[in-house]
């Protein structure tokens, strides 16, 4: 069946065994449940420990459990505390790090443990992985994190805006995927159906029940504590993992995966400690990579894992770092990302053009009146839904609350690689508002599709304008000749991001929303990495 569905899987090398509903201790005693996948052949295999919040069934048991047994290794499939049959209470990051090395120590007492230890998976998974690796045992030899988050807090918050899509979305994971596809489909279902009502809802703490079935007990705290410093968020990033990690380590993401930034944040650390690292970054969403993109992340994990745990590196690439280029549909191969500093700018100005002259001084040059009554749509981009990644921008671009400015039709091809950023001059009538800021790709026929994007938030007094920078993610995209270059700027992208209320008031609690004017100035600049004439 797994072979139908993805072509390019490498041939079984053994059959599988299955010891389901083993029982290890956690750091406390409370029971976890696991299942053991291994080859059926004599001799030794290294062990793989995959620990999830979202059950032992589909699709962790076969894309997991038994492909990667069939190549060779041990598989410890494991229901992280709470979720899967596993006792004790689940509770986000906690008690990751304690659990996974309780673990390790029931694998140093099993007979077929040889000492050779990998971690693999995707999301959460790779948070568990991070969490192992912030007191790594002698025995874990090489990780493989597949579009995964080391900070709870970022996946939630964006320079002080909520995440309420990814916070819902995640919220349903947690409550119900672990149950089985059934109550986890049911559960996707009803939040669809009931996602305008509870993001439009004033206020929005407790609105979540009636479209999650359930009081999710995080949820709120996770909503009420927008501070990373906030000390409800102490000890949940696992980023000092990477900072003196000797663990060899792959990273994998997508271009419009959710998590993306966080892996170019792990990439970036792992670098600078000097830890043997790699990076592939595919043409894919949160959900996709492991859909359609998982004969190109399977090989990637498998060979990274072979080459460390199995001494066998025929499988590697030549350099560090692989991305596919948006816009060609091919692979490229750099030593090191971003590949460079280079950095082109790109100005507003009037008619709704796209210009790289730098204009004079820091006058008005366009207004527009963002309504949270009426909120600006969020279309496609690094969502954990299957409504993320390229969408067509035409509708959305349409609306009296988005601003466009395009450039000319390109006489050559220009690649951009690397972060892309924006540094606007607004100011409001509020003194309150979101700014939204999205680099789309304009094709000969008018098509504006989207490339990346980023929220700030801005704060003004009186009628002086506030100078902003809205990070804006990173890419590998081809502008090809005769397309245009577009950068969109609007209030908000709701419901991706909470509303603004326009008062100062925090999103979870507003109960009065104001419309906002925003006035954008001429000093305003899109700033595109890495760009370079191809043609």
């Amino acid at each position: 069946m797994m072979r139908a569905l993805w072509k390019g899987l490498p041939g079984k090398l053994y059959e599988v065994g299955w010891e389901p509903g083993l029982v290890v201790p956690a750091a406390d005693g409370s029971p976890l449940v696991t299942d053991h996948y291994f080859p059926r052949a004599a001799g030794d295999f290294p062990t793989l420990l995959v620990r999830s919040p979202y059950g032992r069934g589909l699709p962790w048991s076969p894309q997991y459990g038994l492909l990667f047994a069939e190549q060779g290794f041990h598989v410890v499939l494991q229901s992280c505390r709470g979720t899967g049959g596993s006792g004790g209470s689940f509770d986000l990051w906690r008690n990751e790090t304690a659990d996974a090395r309780a673990t390790v120590s029931w694998l140093r007492e099993q007979p077929w443990f040889d000492g050779r230890l990998g971690t693999v998976g995707p999301s959460y998974l790779g948070y568990a992985q991070w969490a192992l690796a912030l007191d790594p045992p002698p025995e874990l030899r090489a990780m493989v994190v597949q579009v995964g988050l080391h900070d709870p807090h970022a996946l939630f918050h964006a320079n002080g805006a909520l995440r309420l899509e990814n916070l819902l979305a995640v919220g349903a994971g947690m409550t119900y995927q672990h149950q089985g596809m059934a109550p986890f489909l049911k559960a996707t279902v009803r939040l669809q159906r009931r996602l305008r009502d509870a993001t439009m809802a004033q206020p929005l703490r407790g609105a979540h029940v009636p479209a999650l079935g359930a009081e999710v007990p995080w949820l709120d705290d996770v909503m009420t504590h927008p501070e990373a410093g906030d000390a409800y968020w102490s000890g949940a990033s696992a980023a000092e993992a990477a900072e003196g990690l000797r663990v060899p380590t792959a990273l994998i993401t997508g271009w419009h995966d959710a998590l993306a930034d966080q892996t170019f944040e792990q990439y970036d650390r792992l670098r600078r400690a000097g830890c043997e690292t790699a990076l592939l970054v595919g043409p894919w969403t949160h959900t996709s990579a492991l859909q359609r993109g998982w004969p190109e992340v399977f090989a990637e994990s498998l060979a990274w894992l072979r080459a460390h745990l199995h001494a066998d590196s025929s499988g590697l690439r030549p350099t560090a770092v692989r991305v596919h280029v948006g816009g060609a549909d091919v692979w490229r191969d750099l030593d090191d990302w971003p590949p460079g500093p280079a950095v082109s700018s790109w100005y507003p100005a009037p008619g709704g053009h796209l210009v790289q002259q730098s204009p004079t001084g820091n006058a008005p040059l366009t207004t527009f009146r963002y309504d949270p009554a009426d909120p600006t749509p969020s279309l496609g981009g690094p969502l954990l839904s299957r409504t993320a990644g390229p969408r067509d921008n035409g509708t959305l671009e349409a609306r009296d609350d988005v601003l466009t400015f395009t450039g000319p039709p390109l006489t050559e091809s220009l690649d951009v690689l690397g972060p892309v950023s924006a540094c606007l001059g607004i100011s409001t009538d509020t003194g309150h508002a979101d700014v939204f800021s999205r680099l789309c790709d304009v094709d000969a026929e008018g098509r504006s599709v989207n490339v990346c994007d980023g929220l700030g938030r801005v704060r003004t007094t009186g009628d002086a304008p506030s100078r902003i920078t809205v990070p804006m993610s990173s890419t590998a995209h081809r502008f090809a000749a005769g397309h245009r270059i577009r950068w969109q700027i609007s209030g908000g992208a709701h419901p991706r991001f909470a509303r603004n209320p326009g008062t100062g008031q925090s999103p979870v609690d507003a109960t009065v929303f104001t419309p906002v004017r925003i006035t954008v100035h001429t000093d305003s600049v899109l700033l595109l990495p890495g760009s370079a004439g191809t043609a």
